[in-house]
């Protein structure tokens, strides 16, 4: 259901250079200026090998690209690839509707006493999600929402 995506020359480098320095593979490279940041998409189960023994590999690549480095695993089903992007230890669910004009919305339920860090300082991480939903399942909206305190406590 994914769809097609294109990669600059530049990207491609950037994927080359990437699976030299970790030896996993990247399906995808984006380039988010507004953060300063380089996401690269890795392959299901590959996180670890790109992460490397105490986060070496991902070192390497910041010092050798001179910014951040952020990596997503990938997965066919945007529920799982959206609870992997957002941390699944803090993600309750995730429900994807499409609405009235065709459009799809994915709502990303999280504890509320949780939800600045799944939503990232600046909100990183929710325009992360958001970045990358559109790019492989066209959801052109991520909601961070959490359940009311009140049925929470009782």
């Amino acid at each position: 259901m994914t769809q097609a995506i294109k990669i600059t020359t530049e990207q491609m480098r950037m994927i080359s250079l990437f699976q030299n320095v970790t030896g996993a593979t990247a399906r995808d490279c984006i380039e988010d200026e507004k953060q300063d940041r380089i996401i690269f998409v890795v392959n299901s189960g590959k996180m670890g090998l790109a992460i490397g023994k105490g986060g070496v590999h991902i070192k390497s690549l910041q010092n050798i690209l001179k910014r951040n480095v952020e990596l997503v695993e990938f997965d066919e089903d945007p529920v799982k690839f959206l609870t992997n992007l957002l941390n699944s230890k803090l993600v309750s669910e995730v429900k994807i509707n499409t609405r009235l004009d065709g459009s799809k919305q994915a709502i990303v339920m999280v504890d509320p006493r949780k939800k600045g860090i799944v939503v990232g300082r600046e909100g990183r991480n929710a325009e992360k999600a958001r970045l990358l939903a559109k790019r492989y399942f066209n959801i052109t909206n991520v909601l961070i929402n959490s359940p009311e305190r009140a049925t929470l406590e009782m």
